[in-house]
């Protein structure tokens, strides 16, 4: 056996793809496991009055559980990526925040004196935020080949890994590390002093961190080509969905929406969260790459037509209903239907137009090389010139496909020789 054929098979620190697809495994039932136990303490936990039941606890069970899957089947196929590796910790450690959490308010808060270690655990629950914020940032340095862009990006790095040191001793020793989310309950190893040095670490270096790790992918979709720039598409796909549910999310506490809004908008956001750590899977284990431009392309279709007829049908029924008002003095529920009407018949008009500029704005090439073919099939039917149909053949290939160089045959029965035709 060579040296080469020894290699193979290895990835980080000399891993063997047996030996990284269990680990990814356990680390995976370690999440799950986990999570049961958030989910059984939450459900004994709505026996007692007492016990404060956290919102996010929905978030954190899928958040964890998607990002252990994703990343245990990216790190059990493509071991010598990180990347995985790091969604699967990403996971641990959202499972980890949330049991130690929901163990201590069923502890502390719930059936009190029923469990023990609940401040221990109220303690781990404490610094858990800052590692699981630079495990989560780091996989958005490395996604998607593992690497730092450049080594100028190693300062990004550094700086991250001061921020986990800091962060977790400083919310180690904060009376109010968990800044509300726990209710009632402190920190038991709280210092006052430190809760000013957790919150300014927090709250101005975490944004930092993300907002360089976001730039860091921007600067690699520049960059890239070719299968790189399509594992990027994935990712800013599903990041842009994602802020989208975040700006809706942050909407609707502001300008205080119905509560049943507000439910859904809470929704869209749990399910979207969930959205970025599959788009990587996606991404780096190249399934069904390329779908991501047919993908895109339907979004900008359909969610500009959506805009477009929801802001029809409203104005058209505010505008209607107005009308009848002047000349009967009541609302009339024909204003509903004449709007339901015409936003039926407008479907399909509007969808092409919609179609015909998101493809001249944003997919020009695509859509110059599509009507160039459709002029070109339109002269073939009229043109009996065979000369000149070779002709306007080769110009057509050359302008849509740009390659280096155009080369035509013809059957013998039909030209006696080859054309060749420098592109």
């Amino acid at each position: 056996m060579t040296e080469g054929t020894k290699g193979q098979g290895r990835g980080i620190g000399g891993i063997t793809a047996r030996a990284a697809s269990r680990l990814a495994w356990s680390l995976w039932a370690l999440t799950v496991i986990l999570t049961a136990l958030s989910l059984l303490l939450l459900v004994l936990g709505l026996r007692y009055p007492n016990t404060y039941i956290p919102n996010w606890w929905l978030g954190n069970v899928l958040e964890g559980v998607i990002e252990a899957t994703v990343g245990t089947v990216v790190a059990s196929r493509r071991f010598d990526n990180p990347v995985g590796w790091l969604l699967c910790l990403t996971g641990v450690a959202v499972s980890t925040s949330t049991f130690t959490s929901l163990y201590a308010v069923y502890a502390l808060l719930g059936r009190e004196g029923s469990l023990i270690g609940g401040e221990a655990s109220a303690w781990i629950a404490a610094w858990v935020l800052p590692v699981l914020i630079g495990v989560q940032v780091s996989y958005l340095l490395l996604f998607p080949t593992g690497r730092l862009p450049s080594r100028r990006w190693r300062w990004l790095a550094w700086l991250l890994a001061a921020f986990v040191v800091v962060g977790a001793i400083s919310f180690a020793f904060s009376s109010d590390a968990y800044l509300g989310t726990l209710g009632p309950i402190r920190n038991p190893l709280g210092i006052e002093g430190f809760t000013a040095v957790h919150k300014a670490v927090l709250y101005t270096m975490a944004p930092l961190l993300y907002l360089a790790a976001a730039f860091s992918v921007l600067v690699r979709l520049r960059q890239a080509v070719g299968v790189e720039r399509q594992q990027i598409k994935w990712f800013a796909y599903a990041f842009g969905i994602y802020a989208v549910s975040i700006t809706l999310n942050v909407t609707v506490m502001a300008v205080g929406a119905p509560r049943w809004f507000e439910w859904t908008a809470n929704a869209i956001f749990t399910a979207t969260n969930t959205i970025v750590p599959i788009s990587i899977g996606i991404a780096i284990l190249r399934y069904r790459l390329y779908d991501i431009d047919l993908l895109i392309n339907r979004t900008l279709v359909y969610g500009s037509l959506a805009a477009v007829l929801a802001l029809l049908y409203f104005g058209g029924v505010t505008a209607t209903q107005a009308l009848f008002r002047i000349l009967t003095g009541q609302g009339s529920t024909l204003a509903v239907v004449a709007s339901t009407l015409t936003i039926t018949a407008l479907f399909n008009p509007l969808r092409g137009r919609v179609q015909a500029f998101v493809d001249r704005r944003f997919y020009r090439s695509k859509y110059d090389a599509r009507k160039t073919l459709e002029a070109f099939s339109a002269t073939l039917r009229d043109e009996i010139d065979l000369k000149a149909l070779n002709d306007d053949l080769v110009g057509i290939v050359r302008e849509t496909m740009q390659p280096a160089y155009v080369s035509l045959w013809l059957r013998p029965d039909t030209a006696d020789a080859k054309e060749d035709v420098p592109g």
